[in-house]
């Protein structure tokens, strides 16, 4: 038996981006008692900090979940490696830490399917809270807030080849992604602050650790939600002490992401009802919308071998410059170990007539011999990526329960290519991307395309090409919808229907994925949720 349950007024169970951000908010005045409950460790691994680490993190399962999703019958039955943060932080302490709102019109889409207050209008004035913009203040952008936005710490004659090739092909040059227009081409700013990953732990737990109203419990895995006459009153979880309950006097905050929120919303019975029996697991609400409408951004990793040696590949194979790296970023904060390595990228579309940019490329001054959930391994000649995104697909997944494990991963299916559209833009986005490696001021960098190669040549080789070698980028959403009707889990206030005392804030509340990263958009969602619990509280 559980030992007698600890006493707060909110519980805030992660481990996605916002849960940190939330219970620090909640935590902020000192009138309420706090618990954020973490399944990971802290984030106290020195290669989550470093800009370039996230290629380490990518594979370490020590901060990383390390999921796989099921076969997918449309790319041949192969699986995909799922990574996600392990940490405090969550994947915004293992990310690539590109910030990219998305288009101003995906939120106005959101209010026009019935979510009230999440209109363009409406969010901005969170993206703006949570911003200290290292350009200063506008009418887009804040400053003062907990989460840096960096500029890149250096150019790089890969990234100013790329964005004039851009040109060259008619899309402009774009100086804020995240400004009056989302559409060109041009530099990427990051969440960094001093040449240091900015993740959401380190801008919003870091000074609140001292207070007192504020307990942080890491490596405690939640397990189930108590539920008591319709109420949310606490939550059960793992610890290395055993098996732990905490009670909630006012309310219980999920926020375990695209793949955690959902998993632990149907552990605790709430869910499709047959899915809930077949797995053993007594259903308290029929709510066929949880772990439904799950989806993510389409990726395709195209590879060139490039004419000089000044991308991550030389560095990674010459042990006397990673030592030089190391020394230049210790003393200096400067060097390769300084950037991401995702320091540029475009966005359009991939049909004139559509309104907004329904594609994303980006550029990666790297290329690799193996990307699995075991290594990455880089090639040992100078090469780079580009790799298209599709922002917009119609395809959607499910998020199940594997048993009823409540420390067994979940059963991730996604279901991407849903549409013929869905597959159009991937090999437009092929096209493009061959298109731009052509233009003048691209091509004398240029040697050959070694993946996929002169191979694929047609449009069904096109095709082929997407379905052995398309992964998910790695922005799930969608799997606890807000909404107002059947299809959503969450009402506009992030309160899951029929259940009170309980929300989910995270980016599984999206009812449809935004065009662009969404570390950006997930730690905004965590900003409004944090403003309406207190709003309601008071």
């Amino acid at each position: 038996m559980p030992e007698p349950a600890e006493e707060l007024d909110y519980i805030v169970s992660g481990p996605a981006r916002p849960a940190p951000l939330v219970a620090a908010r909640l935590s902020e005045d000192g009138r309420h008692r706090v618990l954020l409950l973490e399944a990971g460790p802290p984030d106290t691994n020195p290669w989550i900090h470093i800009p370039l680490g996230f290629a380490r993190t990518y594979v370490n399962p020590k901060v990383n979940w390390k999921f796989e999703s099921a076969p997918h019958e449309k790319l041949g039955g192969r699986t995909m490696y799922v990574p996600r943060g392990k940490t405090l932080g969550g994947t915004s302490s293992i990310n690539g830490m590109v910030y990219m709102r998305g288009h101003p019109r995906d939120y106005d889409g959101w209010r026009q399917r019935g979510c009230t207050g999440w209109d363009w209008d409406s969010v901005l004035p969170f993206f703006r809270r949570a911003e200290n913009q290292a350009r200063g203040e506008d009418e887009y952008h804040g400053t003062g807030g907990p989460l840096n936005v960096s500029d890149q710490a250096e150019t790089s004659e890969l990234a100013e080849a790329m964005i004039a090739a851009a040109e060259q092909a008619g899309i402009p040059r774009n100086k804020d992604f995240n400004g009056a227009r989302q559409e060109g081409a041009g530099y990427y700013q990051s969440t960094t602050g001093g040449a240091r990953r900015w993740s959401s732990a380190r801008a919003y737990l870091a000074p609140a650790r001292g207070r007192r109203n504020l307990t942080i419990r890491t490596l405690c895995q939640a397990t189930r939600l108590l539920i008591e006459e319709g109420r949310a009153t606490g939550i059960e979880y793992a610890s290395p002490q055993g098996r732990r309950q905490a009670r909630a006097r006012r309310e219980v905050i999920v926020s375990g992401g695209a793949y955690g929120s959902p998993q632990l919303l149907l552990l605790s019975g709430l869910g499709p009802a047959d899915h809930l029996q077949a797995n053993g697991i007594a259903v308290l609400r029929d709510m066929p919308a949880v772990g439904a409408n799950l989806h993510d951004h389409f990726a395709l990793y195209m590879q060139w071998r490039c004419t000089k040696p000044i991308t991550f590949n030389d560095f990674e194979a010459s042990w006397p410059r990673k030592i030089g790296a190391a020394i230049r970023y210790a003393l200096t904060r400067r060097g390769p170990m300084a950037v991401n390595g995702i320091r540029a990228g475009l966005l359009t579309r991939t049909d004139p007539r559509l309104e907004r940019p329904d594609l994303q490329i980006n550029l990666l001054e790297w290329s690799t011999l193996e990307r699995s959930g075991t290594r990455v391994v880089a090639h040992d000649f100078p090469g780079f990526t580009l790799g298209p995104v599709h922002l917009s697909p119609d395809g959607r997944g499910t998020v199940r329960l594997n048993g009823p494990d409540p420390l067994a991963p979940p059963a991730i299916t996604f279901g991407f290519l849903g549409s013929d559209y869905d597959m159009r833009a991937m090999v437009a986005g092929a096209k493009l991307a061959r298109s731009l490696v052509r233009q003048p001021a691209f091509a004398p960098l240029v040697a050959e395309e070694i993946f996929p190669g002169p191979g694929y040549a047609s449009e069904a080789d096109l095709e082929r090409f997407v379905r052995e070698s398309g992964l998910t980028n790695h922005h799930p959403a969608g799997s606890c919808a807000v909404g107002t009707g059947s299809n959503s889990v969450v009402d506009p206030r992030l309160r899951v229907h029929g259940i009170a005392g309980l929300r989910v804030a995270d980016a599984s509340i999206m009812p449809a994925v935004v065009a662009g990263n969404t570390n950006a958009p997930s730690i905004m969602i965590g900003e409004k949720a944090a403003a309406m619990i207190l709003e309601d509280a008071a």
